[in-house]
């Protein structure tokens, strides 16, 4: 079977970082984790696998808008749609819309966040070459992302920001290349997943960590644990003669260290009080939010972490689908911001979503929705100019200029790389490296969109 260098190395040093702590591994004395420390920031993407369905996720709350909205969302060739009942959607009013707008019911720890300015929604973002219009798209007399609609090229270039998947790195990645003289003495890697080996972590000369969350509170096995740890890196030093095998070795005894630091580190902070739900998403911010309480034994001013949920790609009973997820979601994201609160860390974390894309406004004959374009994503933090929608939200006419067809796959008018750029430049990417970072950014005359 053909594997890449690429490939082989990262699930090398995934494996390893998986397997967690070898034993009980002295702390880190009187550290005290609460101290701040100087210029720090973090980002953190909780990436929504299968595509959201967004139009359920923000919805138009005024009486001709919302009424629109069930008509349109309603019943399909008599089978059931996916409209929400208005009396069970959460009302807010951002700063400067003209209109009112609701949340998913499930959103309760949303819209208090909302309220209190701590949540930031940017409206209809998705992945885009230049600025194209419904004409431009039909004719085809623009660039246009390859394979759009497309689960795996989607998932890509959101992470990668690319115009195809072709790109051998993320954007997150390179945002970390970018700032790499922030982390000058970091003991551990600056990008960190928690889910897995996504390519948005991968920079051109950054290398990220991969962690399985839960695995760094330590195993108190003693000598056993000590003797097994101590047979393995020696085990790696024996010189094999195949480069391969030694730069895998070299790969794994990094992995090895870096977990050994990182218990140390995360064994040594004081235990937050914030309690989490105990959900697969959960407990990823959980550790996000532990590892940041780490940050001052690390050494780490610049932090970017990745975290997912999967399960979105609604194609049938998306009412009930969606609605247990963002049930998980939205008490996940208020515990993570609540940790944040309590590190004295609200405003210099930021968290944000993405996904693969969003669903059609009009539902399937399955009662459920089909894979679209444009999105409207969450940003949440203390630094976040909340309480306000930015974008434009499409206009909820089928066939319309801001559908790409007739059944609402809305054009994008925010790209990704605006989206993403924002947030880079908070993050501290100069203007002279966004354009390495985001690659077509050049091509939009907006290129912070002022959220943050």
């Amino acid at each position: 079977m053909s594997i890449s260098r690429r490939r082989f190395l990262s699930i090398t040093c995934r494996s390893i970082a998986s397997i967690g702590a070898f034993g009980a591994f002295s702390r880190f004395g009187a550290l005290n984790a609460f101290a701040q420390a100087p210029d720090y920031k973090a980002l953190v993407c909780v990436f929504l696998f299968g595509g959201n369905d967004g139009n359920n996720t923000v919805i138009p709350f005024d009486d001709p808008g919302y009424q629109n909205y069930a008509n349109l969302r309603g019943r399909n060739n008599g089978v059931a749609g996916v409209a929400l009942d208005q009396s069970v959607l959460l009302p807010i009013q951002p700063a400067s819309a003209s209109i009112p707008f609701a949340l998913h019911p499930r959103l309760t720890k949303i819209q208090p966040l909302f309220n209190s300015k701590k949540v930031a929604i940017i409206a209809n973002v998705g992945n885009l070459v230049v600025p194209t219009n419904r004409t431009q798209y039909i004719s085809r007399t623009v660039q246009l992302p390859a394979s759009l609609f497309s689960h795996s090229d989607q998932q890509n270039q959101m992470q990668t920001a690319g115009v195809d998947s072709k790109l051998p790195s993320g954007w997150a990645g390179r945002v970390a290349d970018a700032v790499q003289s922030m982390n000058a003495g970091a003991q551990y890697p600056a990008v960190v997943s928690l889910a897995g080996a996504p390519i948005f972590c991968n920079g051109d000369h950054t290398s990220p960590a991969s962690v399985s969350p839960g695995n760094l509170s330590g195993v108190n096995c003693a000598e056993f644990c000590t003797t097994r740890s101590n047979a393995a890196q020696q085990l790696l030093t024996f010189d094999t003669g195949i480069s391969l095998v030694q730069a895998a070795s070299q790969v794994t005894t990094n992995a090895n260290k870096f977990t050994k630091v990182l218990s140390d580190a995360v064994s040594g902070s004081p235990a937050l009080l914030t309690q989490f739900p105990n959900t697969g998403i959960a407990n990823q911010l959980k550790q996000v939010a532990q590892i940041i309480q780490a940050r001052i034994a690390l050494a780490l001013h610049r932090q970017i972490f990745f975290v997912s949920l999967g399960g979105f790609d609604t194609h049938g009973a998306q009412l009930t689908t969606q609605d247990a997820l963002l049930a998980q979601l939205s008490p996940a994201l208020k515990a993570f911001y609540d940790s944040t609160v309590e590190m004295g860390v609200d405003s210099q974390v930021t968290t944000f979503l993405e996904s693969d894309f969003a669903r059609t406004f009009q539902s399937n004959t399955n009662g459920g929705t089909d894979h679209a374009w444009g999105n409207h994503y969450f940003v949440i933090g203390g630094a976040v100019k909340g309480g306000d929608m930015y974008g434009k939200f499409p206009t909820i006419v089928l066939g319309s200029n801001d559908d790409a067809g007739s059944n609402g796959r809305w054009i994008p008018t925010t790209s990704l790389d605006q989206y993403g750029a924002t947030l880079a430049a908070w993050f501290g990417v100069s203007s002279s490296a966004m354009g390495t970072v985001f690659p077509t950014l050049a091509n939009f005359s907006t290129q912070n969109i002022g959220f943050i």
